[in-house]
């Protein structure tokens, strides 16, 4: 019954009542009635509107639960659209495409709809942020879709797999998710609208009961007994029915509570049928929540799980360093933003397995925005890595195949004959490069397809071809880059990738297959030629002997026709009779079995295999005997049964009259080796004797040259300084010195490399370095001539095969010769450039009047100057023939072009080599600072042990100058060791020729002596051959220099030996104070 109705009967009662009563106070009554139906009609219309306040919270709720569930809809929907686009993109299957098409043409509405419910703000606005997003994924799954359709296999899953997709997705599911807790919140704030009403609601029912129940006891009081009992019992009534309203609003709540029960089951349905994993903390990141898949990963059960740390549960770790990473949860939780892991992250389960896993992680916030937990969703990706690494090794694998195989390979499009791949095989087959190939017509290669096939393709190659079907291909002729026209056997086969259709074409050169058909019907036709024309002889037999071959060479040879002997006699019967007895009775004893004379003599060892040529006598027609040799071979049939023997003779008379001769003639030869033996002995010995001269040349020579162009320094550097007529006259004759000097030493390279004594170290050497100390050496020679010299850069670092120091020597040559002979104000230009394979070329380009044809025949002789003895230029003209023998010692060449009137250029050619790995080098203990402070410096000792005056008093006035060492002199080294002994010098100076004990064993002695093993000893001599100063620094002198000195370096020198030998103190002392 309603309230309406109950009111209704309560003031019929009352009406009764008053009927009843007639007393006075009726008005009073009366009053009280009209007052309490009034306060009655206000209860009544208060509950109207409190019920009509429930029934609108119970719509709102209903409302934001069916929004909810349309909105995890949508986004299952847009979920499983994906998930079928990336199982299209990574297989071809279009079943997977079924989700897709069934969703993708309504979603769009559907958010729409979901629209049009009736939103919030909030939820309204996160509506609106999905709007884009959508467009944008369903845009990047159809692009997807339509690649993969296309063919691009390849490009295809680059979308579904990037991190672009990925980030949009969570994108999508962040709003969505937004969203969701918008409508939660909604739902939450109906709900309590609607337990608000409810209390209203009952505080209204019971409030107007209680007053029913004050005006009831008031009326008691005036009204009879049996008014009171009637207001009683109707008063029970109106108690029961409020009770009974109150099991109803009760029975409502229950619904409302067993609906949010079912939303979450569905949430909770949800959770446990995605494919994901998903983990749910709260604020302090301990687990509440595991869905099945979770538990399948992790190996804990949601039992287990909860209240755990989320570490403990999701234990994770970087797959290469196998170092912990950091779990997303903390940031998250910290942060309130989403977190994802990095690549290459590994699960390890409560068992201990492990799996490769992507994940991402999202904060959970209450209506205030605060987070109250974070949700963590992962998925397995081991099949999905592994399915990749198979698929790019697949690739890998494919593609060395293809780089590998001997033929060609060549894709072009069906439709319209283009060329779309190449391997390596058909680039070196046709000359072509892959990307210039790569959209040609196919025609381009093969000429043919251009005159008689549609579009260039090979749809009369394909493989529905009768010969393809058997594994043939058919032969055409193709054309090479450089136009050359050659055979070629083609196969091909049809496929389809993306809906498109293309032929593969498998291309093999066959032109040493057709040179080989022709060289054998040659050989064949040669075979006939050889058989009718040559001078030998060809005998075949069968297997009894009788000859059933007999060519013209034996015919001419025997004087037999074919006709004579064929199927007539053996070759025993036209072969001298006692040698076949003897050669059968030889036999007989080295095999140890009994061999009858005859046919069987001449071919036994052939019977059994064994390799036969022996001479013997052929007997002519006519009677005449000549020499021949024989070879015998047996012939077999296809078992190996022997069907007849092949003997081939020739005749030996010249060759045994040859022998003869020959025999005489190696005689002869003996006996004039003899003769050679004796003049190579004499030979060396005088080589030896010119080896020793030229040292000992070098010696004399240098020691008067060192006093000229030693004192020649030392006055020219004197004080005071000379007169300007006297530099004119110093100048001369340094000048005139060391050229004389140069002279000395390019006789002794040749004299050395004529006897073969020159030895060259050789290694890589950087040309950029050589060629900067050729530019410092020749600029100021080039800036007196006013000739520019030009030193092409390199773009990249060049090393060549050669010795460092004989290669500078050859360019210097060079250049210089470049300088002298060029015109005034003319140029030199030196290029490097690769030249043959694994060569470097280097020229030196001049603007000189050039070489004549004939001059340049004898541009390579020894002391030839070409007709510039009247020239004012200074030369030898040795040194052109120095450098090239050093040069073809290093295994290069040297040549020359030239241009009358233009100018030569001159070139060197050497092998490349790799830039050598160059480990760093040890700082020298004798690189020291360069300044010394003279004046506060202690004196410091030198010695210099000289037997020739000139060089001794030379040196003495070059240290007088130093107010800071001490000099000291001996003659001799006997007379040098006693005074090293006695003073302890700082540095010795060594002469190497010194009468008595040489300079070497000197050093030997000081050398072990504990008292003067650690003072540095300069070898100063005139032996400059290079053999002699790699002897010297072998045998441990500190520096070894060559007379003539030259003043700065030999001070410089000085120098660095002084400092070692003060630095050497130092540390001496140093250790004794320890």
């Amino acid at each position: 019954m309603s309230a309406t109705g109950n009111s209704a009967r309560l003031v019929t009662d009352v009406g009764a009542v008053g009927g009843l009563i007639a007393s006075p106070a009726t008005q009073k009554i009366g009053a009280s009635i009209a007052a309490a139906a009034l306060l009655f009609l206000l209860v009544v219309a208060a509950s109207f509107w409190s019920f009509r306040q429930v029934e609108e919270a119970a719509a709102a709720r209903q409302h934001s639960s069916l929004v909810i569930r349309s909105a995890g809809d949508w986004l299952a929907n847009l979920t499983d659209a994906e998930t079928g686009q990336r199982g299209y993109s990574l297989t071809g299957d279009t079943a997977f495409l079924e989700p897709y098409l069934a969703v993708s043409d309504h979603i769009s509405e559907s958010l729409v709809q979901l629209r049009q419910l009736g939103l919030s703000g909030p939820a309204q606005r996160k509506l609106d942020a999905l709007v884009p997003l959508m467009d944008a994924k369903l845009a990047e799954m159809s692009q997807a879709i339509e690649l993969r359709r296309s063919g691009e296999a390849n490009a295809a899953p680059k979308p579904t797999g990037s991190g672009d997709g990925k980030q949009l997705m969570d994108s999508i599911r962040s709003e969505m998710n937004g969203f969701i807790q918008a409508e939660q919140a909604s739902m939450v704030e109906h709900e309590a609208d609607f337990q608000a009403s409810m209390h209203r609601l009952f505080i209204l029912i019971v409030s107007a009961s209680l007053l029913a129940l004050l005006f009831g006891l008031s009326l008691a009081r005036l009204i009879h007994r049996q008014t009171q009992q009637r207001l009683t019992n109707s008063f029970h009534a109106e108690t029961q029915h409020l009770l009974e309203s109150q099991e109803a609003i009760n029975e409502q709540l229950k619904q409302a509570n067993t609906t949010l029960r079912n939303s979450e089951e569905k949430l909770a349905v949800t959770l446990n049928s995605i494919g994901d994993a998903v983990i749910a903390t709260d604020a302090r990141a301990r687990v509440t929540r595991l869905n099945p898949v979770a538990e399948q990963l992790t190996g804990w059960t949601q039992a287990e799980a909860t209240g755990r740390p989320v570490d403990e549960v999701f234990h994770i770790i970087n797959q290469e360093t196998r170092q912990p990473s950091a779990i997303p949860v903390m940031d998250t939780l910290a942060n309130g933003t989403k977190q994802g892991l990095a690549n290459h992250t590994v699960l390890i389960a409560r068992d201990g397995s492990e799996c490769a896993i992507a994940d991402s992680c999202a904060p959970i916030l209450d209506r205030e925005g605060l987070v109250v937990g974070a949700v963590l969703v992962f998925r397995d990706v081991t099949e999905e890595y592994a399915a990749q690494q198979a698929l790019r090794d697949s690739a890998a694998l494919i593609e060395t195949i293809l780089n590998t195989v001997v033929d060609g390979i060549v894709t072009l499009h069906a439709h319209d004959g283009l060329i779309k791949t190449v391997n390596p095989a058909a680039e070196k087959m046709f000359g072509h490069a892959a990307a210039d190939l790569i959209g040609q017509d196919f025609s381009l290669l093969i000429p043919e397809l251009d005159r008689g096939q549609r579009n260039g393709s090979l749809e009369f190659y394909r493989a529905s071809d009768e010969a393809r079907a058997i594994g043939l291909g058919r032969e055409v002729v193709g054309r090479r880059k450089d136009g050359s026209a050659f055979p070629l056997e083609i196969a091909a086969s049809e496929m389809w990738l993306g809906g498109q259709r293309y032929f593969t074409g498998i291309l093999r050169d066959i032109t040493a297959r057709k040179q080989a058909d022709e060289a054998l019907l040659k050989a064949g036709a040669l075979q006939t030629a050889i058989s009718n024309s040559a001078n030998f002889s060809s005998i075949a037999t069968d297997a009894q002997g009788v000859i059933q071959i007999f060519n013209v060479g034996a015919q001419r040879m025997l004087g037999y026709a074919a006709a004579e002997v064929v199927d007539k006699i053996t070759p025993a019967d036209i072969s001298d009779p006692q040698e076949v007895i003897v050669r059968a009775s030889a036999l007989s004893a080295e095999f140890s079995t009994p061999i009858a004379p005859g046919f069987e003599a001449l071919v036994f060892k052939a019977s059994r295999g064994i390799v036969d040529v022996y001479e013997l006598t052929y007997v002519r027609k006519d009677g005449s005997r000549f020499p021949a040799e024989v070879s015998v071979t047996a012939l077999h049939d296809t078992q190996g049964t022997i069907i007849g023997y092949l003997l081939i003779g020739t005749d030996t008379t010249e060759r045994k009259r040859v022998e003869a001769e020959r025999a005489l003639l190696d005689q002869v030869l003996h006996d004039k080796n003899t003769e050679l033996e004796s003049a190579k002995v004499a030979a060396e010995r005088a080589n030896l004797a010119k080896s020793d001269f030229l040292s000992s040349m070098s010696h004399e020579l240098r020691t008067p040259l060192g006093a000229i162009l030693g004192f020649a320094q030392l006055i020219e550097t004197g004080s005071p300084q000379p007169t300007l007529a006297q530099k004119r006259s110093i100048d001369q004759i340094l000048k005139a010195g060391w050229y004389l000097l140069e002279l000395i030493n390019e006789i002794l390279d040749l004299a050395l490399i004529e006897s073969g004594k020159l030895s060259l170290s050789v290694e890589p050497v950087s040309l950029t370095e050589v060629m900067d100390e050729c530019e410092a050496m020749v600029e100021a020679q080039a800036h007196r001539r006013g000739i520019r010299v030009a030193f092409t850069p390199f773009p990249t670092p060049c090393f060549v095969n050669a010795d460092r120091t004989r290669l500078k020597q050859a360019l210097i040559n060079l250049l210089s010769n470049a300088i002298k002979y060029n015109r005034v104000g003319g140029a030199v230009t030196v290029e490097c450039t690769p030249s043959l394979p694994n060569a470097t070329r280097i020229s030196v380009r001049d603007t000189g009047a050039g070489l004549a044809a004939e001059q340049l025949a004898q541009l390579f002789q020894p002391f030839n100057r070409l007709g510039q003895k009247t020239n004012v230029e200074e030369g030898s003209g040795i040194g052109l023939v120095v450098c090239k023998r050093l040069v073809e010692l290093m295994g290069g060449v040297i040549g020359v072009e030239s241009t009358v009137g233009q100018g030569c250029v001159f070139w060197i050619e050497l092998d490349s080599i790799t830039a050598p790995q160059v480990a760093a080098r040890k700082a020298e203990p004798v690189q020291l600072a360069l300044t010394q402070g003279r004046g506060e410096a202690p004196l410091q000792t030198v010695l210099y042990v000289e037997d020739n005056p000139a060089n001794l008093m030379l040196v003495e006035d070059l240290i007088a100058r130093r107010d800071d060492i001490r000099f000291l002199s001996a003659r001799d080294a006997t007379y040098g060791i006693q005074i090293a002994r006695a003073a302890l010098p700082d540095v010795i100076l060594m002469d190497i020729n010194l009468p008595g004990i040489s300079g070497i064993k000197a050093l030997r002695i000081l050398a072990e002596d504990p008292d003067t093993a650690h003072i540095p000893v300069l070898a100063l001599s005139a032996n400059a051959i290079p053999r002699d100063i790699e002897k010297g620094l072998q045998a441990g002198f500190f520096r070894y220099l060559t007379k003539p000195i030259k003043v700065d370096e030999f001070m410089e020198t000085l120098d660095v030996a002084l400092r070692f030998a003060k630095k050497e103190a130092a540390r001496a002392a140093n250790q004794e104070g320890a």
